[in-house]
This record gives C-alpha cells, structure tokens and sequence, in this order.
C-alpha cells in the first residue's frame, strides 16, 4: 500500500460495528508473495509491518492464523491467467514465494488458483472444524482476492472485519471502491490500530 485511504471517507457506508470473539476468529494473511511486492510493487513496508502487528496481536489473543497463497498452476486458473494476459504464477517459482518477514513454517496454509480463498480449496472445512465464526482479511490485493473472499465468506454465513490499512491494490481509487463496496453490504472495515485496540486478551 503505497498511499493512505483515510478511514472517514467511507462514514456514509460503514455504519455497522462490532468486536471480534479471539475464540472463534480466523485471520487470513492473503497472498503476502514476492510477485505482488518485487514484480508489481504493490506491497510495502507499511503494509508488511500492519500485517505483523495483527499476526502478533493474533498470536497473543488465540486467534487462527491462516496464510493463503495463490498459483495459476491449475486449469481453473484459465480465466485469470486470459484476463491477465497470458502471466502466470507458477507454484514453486521464485515469485510464488511468500515475502520475507512471514514465516510458514508449520502454519495452516491455502493454496488457491482462483480469486477466492474459498474456491475449490478446504478453507470452509478449515473453519467450521474450528468453529470460525469471524473473520480478518489481511493482504493483496484488495479488489480483487481480498475482496471477492470477503464477499464469499458472508455468503457463507461469517462476520468479516476487513482492515484498511492491511490491505492493499494498484491505486488508491480501486481501494477505496471496495471500501464502500464492502462496508455497504459485507464487511466491517477497521485500521490495524483499532482491530489490535479492541481484541481481548486472555
């Protein structure tokens, strides 16, 4: 996230609040790959170090971390791969590897070929085996795979806290539309501070 979307700009849609239950919240760490920060510099350190200060705020409070990758190397990755022009990730390349500063080692990780972190994947089964009830969408890029998982998990019947300031796309306007897209009718957007501010501690 190489600009600031200053939270007030979405007052008019983003009227719904709530705080999350540790016990039954998943984070999900969406597609912090080297493709996104070296390839099409859209990750920066600003959003690195938000991500970080949720993953250990998460870590403290019991919630589930989840680190989703993506690979076009599937045949259902056709349409993005055709939309894109033809660039694909390729699962095991340099690029497909997550960035420094996240370790995975051992961690519960998805790996997808669509833009949806749900799609023909064991996240739904995942979560239900551990009684998710909400869920924290972290990562890139925001109107694309943030989003479309964020839709895709209220469809399923969970609470989604999407937080600003941890995610991030190619501009500022693209972002922001899916603020208000997402505050209007799927989602709680929240600023890294006030998610860490509100999670209760054991």
């Amino acid at each position: 996230m190489h600009y600031s979307i200053d939270i007030n700009q979405i007052n008019k849609y983003n009227t719904h609040s709530a705080v999350i239950n540790p016990k039954h919240t998943a984070l999900l760490v969406i597609e912090m790959q080297k493709v996104f920060q070296t390839d099409l510099g859209i990750i920066s350190d600003r959003q690195i170090k938000n991500i970080q200060n949720i993953i250990e705020a998460s870590e403290r409070s019991g919630i589930k971390i989840i680190y989703v990758r993506h690979n076009d190397s599937s045949e259902i990755s056709k349409p993005m791969v055709d939309w894109w022009g033809g660039d694909k990730i390729e699962y095991g390349s340099d690029s497909w590897k997550m960035i420094d500063g996240f370790d995975i080692t051992g961690k519960t990780v998805i790996d997808k070929n669509q833009y949806s972190a749900f799609y023909k994947t064991n996240l739904d089964e995942i979560l239900k085996q551990n009684q998710i009830e909400d869920i924290i969408i972290t990562g890139v890029m925001t109107n694309c795979c943030c989003e479309t998982a964020a839709r895709d998990a209220f469809m399923r019947g969970y609470r989604v806290f999407f937080i600003n300031d941890a995610t991030a796309t190619v501009n500022e306007d693209l972002h922001l539309s899916t603020l208000k897209n997402l505050s209007f009718g799927f989602a709680y957007i929240q600023n890294t501070q006030d998610l860490v501010n509100n999670i209760k501690y054991e």
